[in-house]
């Protein structure tokens, strides 16, 4: 096990540093930023002196190892815009979108697990068809017209919900289903499909065989059994959500989290914020990722074995 831990462990560390980067070049190639904090008002000299003063210009190379000495003292530079340390900025981010991302696993954990059970168990009954449409419907409806929908609705014509930050419990219900709908859609196909694939094993009959109620037999071998291919769906679409699926919904619902601060740090070029945004997110990624290959070895004694 310790083996295909430090397994784990090499392989975040080298796609931590082509992600670090990565992101320090796709930055430097958006464009100028002096020209979003001052505008274009300013005189030559001027421009010089702010260029001068944020490090830009100094070649590629040194500014990269100013980039990595930031990490080393915490801070991670000074926002262009805010003239804050990016650290201080970011750490004021990631709670609200930490909450919106538990909030939308919990629910779609909550509703895809049941349903992708029923889906399979009532296959051939009107139960299993509408549960699948229900998933399909999931699919076809893109997050941001369904929350242009959900504000239509519930915030301008019934007034029931508030549209903007992240007060109160009300705020959190039109952003966690915006995010969670499409996730439900996929766990609960990926789950049928899974439960699907066990149902008919010969484990199965046996287990009916030996007296266990049909409950037993689905959750606790069905259910168990389909863990993997469940497992691979969850860490797919918790890091896929962590990556970006968060960015249009915060913005929509100004959510005062790390996705709407990305693109504001984009539009404004604001490279620091932007560069530690990235990374932050990545390394949500990376730490998701790496939860469920450890998942992964202790579903399956097969993985840390090396035996698959």
């Amino acid at each position: 096990m310790l083996t295909y831990l430090l397994r784990v462990l090499a392989k975040i560390a080298i796609t931590f540093f082509a992600i670090v980067t990565l992101v320090f070049l796709a930055t430097r190639f958006s464009g100028n930023p002096i020209d979003f904090v001052i505008g274009q008002g300013i005189t030559q000299e001027d421009r010089i002196l702010l260029t001068r003063y944020y490090g830009l210009d100094r070649s590629i190379w040194a500014q990269y190892q100013a980039f990595l000495l930031s990490f080393v003292d915490g801070q991670f530079g000074l926002s262009f815009m805010e003239r804050r340390p990016v650290a201080q900025i970011v750490a004021e981010r990631v709670w609200p979108s930490l909450q919106l991302l538990f909030a939308s696993v919990a629910l779609t954990l909550a509703v895809s697990l049941p349903l992708g059970i029923m889906a399979a168990v009532y296959r051939k009954s009107w139960v299993g068809s509408a549960v699948m449409v229900f998933a399909f419907l999931g699919y076809a409806v893109p997050n941001f017209v369904l929350a242009i929908f959900l504000i239509l609705l519930f915030a301008y014509q019934l007034n029931w919900l508030p549209v903007v930050g992240n007060g109160t419990v009300w705020h959190f219900l039109m952003p966690t289903i915006t995010m969670s709908a499409i996730l439900i859609a996929g766990l609960t196909r990926f789950t049928r499909n899974a439960m699907l694939d066990v149902l008919g094993q010969d484990y199965m009959r046996t287990a009916r065989a030996k007296g266990l109620s049909e409950t037993q037999v689905i959750f606790k071998h069905g259910l168990r059994n389909a863990t993997i291919t469940i497992l691979s769906v969850i860490g797919l679409q918790v890091a896929g959500l962590a990556a970006a699926g968060s960015v249009v919904v915060e913005t929509i619902f100004a959510w005062p989290g790390i996705g709407e601060l990305l693109v504001r740090s984009a539009i404004t070029r604001d490279y620091p914020v932007l560069q530690f945004g990235v990374i932050a997110v990545s390394i949500a990624v990376l730490f998701i990722n790496a939860i469920v290959d450890i998942a992964y070895a202790y579903a399956d004694p097969r993985i840390r074995l090396g035996r698959v």
